[in-house]
């Protein structure tokens, strides 16, 4: 049986929470299946829901639209024959190997309902199964993730791939040497992660500039650095795109990269 729109949310959230009202609009059904999808706790879940929410966040992100990494013409062309590209938008439309998340030491994505944060927005466009991959990592792991290190998953319902989950540096204060150094190792360790298992292409996140308040353009130098230093010698990687979402990075990234 096919089911609509509307349809395919009423049985996500009898399935997630029978005893919930359903709403009656389709913008308040996403809201409470976003927001209910946020705060379970990783386990099991039956083929039958699976199917169902795949359908729907794939038919949604279709919907947004999709960007094919090879439909972008590069800001930067390296003497290496990499490519280094700017894109302003949706991180979870883009069409690339790997995406990278900006992640919290628990790895187990956003637990804030609708929260804007990256994190929120890729873990709730992969689906729960992006959870599940993660607690599984998280649980042989045996304690949470150190900062500027890097885990791989495949992407589930994105367009992408695989997602490089990071944890970046929190700024408390003002930003220390060891700050940037961590932010730094993320970059790295997402590179080296990627070399690793092949990868072609990589979408960087500006990693630690949202929640976690690193000053918006010490952090693109940091990237840029990094990303270009690592390219001189890398065997796999020929395209890093750095993906802003606000005008501010895009103008900081352009500036840097032109």
């Amino acid at each position: 049986m096919i089911l609509n729109r509307m349809e395919q949310f009423d049985l996500l959230i009898r399935y997630l929470s029978p005893q919930t009202e359903i709403p009656k609009t389709i913008d308040d059904k996403w809201r409470l299946f976003r927001s209910l999808v946020n705060v379970r706790e990783p386990a099991p879940i039956a083929d039958d829901f699976l199917a169902v929410q795949n359908n729907l966040l794939q038919s949604m992100i279709e919907e947004k639209g999709i960007t094919d990494v090879d439909s972008l013409e590069p800001i930067r062309r390296l003497v290496n024959k990499s490519n280094l590209y700017l894109w302003r938008g949706d991180i979870t439309t883009l069409k690339v190997d790997a995406i990278v998340n900006a992640a919290n030491s628990g790895m187990l994505g956003c637990f804030v309902p609708c929260h804007a944060c990256i994190d929120n927005a890729i873990h709730t466009f992969s689906g729960i199964q992006l959870r599940l991959a993660c607690a599984d990592i998280m649980e042989k792991q045996g304690k949470p993730e150190p900062t500027g290190t890097a885990k791989i998953t495949t992407a589930f319902n994105l367009p992408c791939k695989y997602i490089l989950h990071t944890v970046g540096p929190i700024i408390r204060d003002k930003v220390r040497n060891e700050d940037k150094k961590l932010l730094a190792n993320c970059y790295q360790s997402c590179l080296e992660l990627a070399e690793q298992n092949n990868i072609e292409s990589i979408a960087f996140c500006c990693i630690s500039t949202g929640e976690f308040h690193f000053p918006n353009e010490e952090a693109a130098i940091i990237a840029v650095d990094t990303v270009s230093n690592f390219l001189k010698s890398a065997n796999f990687i020929k395209k890093i795109i750095f993906n802003v979402f606000k005008e501010q990075d895009e103008q900081i990234y352009r500036r840097l990269l032109e």
